[in-house]
């Protein structure tokens, strides 16, 4: 079992598979991309497979979600799925993607075992789709979350971010769009993880701001804790349901007493939380032969020292150094 000192148990582990992604999103790196990760820095197919066994069957995780940068540019990806699926017992699967490469994946990985996605669109604008993420392949993620839906991987989620002067006001009609195609969307406060250190609290998208906005349209009835429990997005029915919409308010709702997750780097290393600034290795024991229960003792240490939240909630707050890529959303 992962527990911290203030009694929260990981049960909800988080695997980046690769730093790189194929987009240059405003809010999370430069244009001209990042320094990469060498091959021999990121954990091989094998070992991302031991390291999830370990936590499954060892340590009490239940839900796998893969992540990036972007886990579709990972070549072992359906492999990688396919064998965790085969372990006991099995957890649920997922994958947050920004969907360029769904349209071609999504049938192998729902054969695979994959159960759900979760997928990145900020906007149903073409024209800022193409400045947010500096590239023009809005049509490639309409098309992967059509071939998402039609796979199975269901409930496909849509997470969107809002940026001042960009998006703002689209609220309203990315839901009714949601809606429309049987997607659950998600808005996400801005973070601070973006490389170019760029954030500003006072100028960021709050969860009022994206409610008020959606009130405008919609009656919105909030569900219950109960029925929230650790997820980080606070839900919404839509006009008396059965569609709902999510609000991830990470900086100005933080719910880190709830928190059930671990996250494993693309390099190998245990995070606490996505905001942590300490790292565990894990690949260094991976790599001098050490057994599982030397692994497993090694994560439960480090989920020991958990600290009881992210930070966010200080006006001081500034951005972990690791960028977003590396660490997974």
């Amino acid at each position: 079992m992962l527990i911290d000192t203030y009694g929260r148990v990981a049960t909800d582990l988080r695997v980046s598979l690769t730093d790189k992604c194929n987009l240059r999103c405003t809010y999370c790196m430069p244009e001209e991309g990042l320094q990469w990760l060498s091959k021999t820095e990121l954990l091989s197919d094998d070992e991302i497979v031991r390291l999830i066994r370990i936590a499954v069957t060892d340590l009490g995780i239940t839900e796998v979600r893969f992540t990036g940068g972007e886990p579709l540019l990972r070549p072992g990806l359906v492999s990688i799925v396919e064998q965790c699926a085969a372990l006991e017992p099995r957890p649920r699967m997922s994958l947050t993607t920004n969907g360029i490469g769904l349209k071609r994946t999504a049938a192998a990985l729902r054969a695979a075992g994959l159960d759900r996605v979760n997928v990145s669109l900020d906007t149903l604008r073409p024209d800022v789709f193409k400045t947010l993420t500096r590239r023009d392949r809005h049509q490639d993620v309409l098309d992967g979350l059509e071939a998402a839906r039609d796979a199975g991987l269901t409930p496909v989620k849509v997470n969107s971010v809002l940026m001042p002067g960009l998006n703002d006001d689209e609220a309203p009609e990315l839901l009714a769009w949601a809606v429309a195609h049987d997607y659950e969307l998600r808005f996400i406060e801005q973070m601070p993880l973006d490389a170019q250190h760029g954030w500003k609290r006072d100028g960021m998208i709050t969860a009022g701001d994206i409610l008020a906005s959606l009130r405008t349209r919609f009656t919105l009835t909030a569900e219950g804790e109960d029925e929230r429990g650790s997820a980080p997005a606070e839900r919404w029915t839509v006009d008396g349901g059965p569609h709902r919409v999510g609000v991830i308010a990470s900086v100005t709702r933080p719910f880190c007493r709830a928190c059930d997750r671990t996250r494993l780097t693309a390099d190998g290393q245990i995070r606490t939380c996505l905001f942590a600034r300490e790292e565990t290795d894990l690949r260094g024991a991976l790599r001098s032969t050490a057994p599982d229960e030397e692994i497993a003792r090694i994560w439960k240490l480090a989920m020991w020292g958990k600290k009881a939240g992210s930070g966010l909630d200080d006006p001081s707050f500034l951005q972990p150094d690791r960028p977003m890529s590396a660490i997974g959303g």
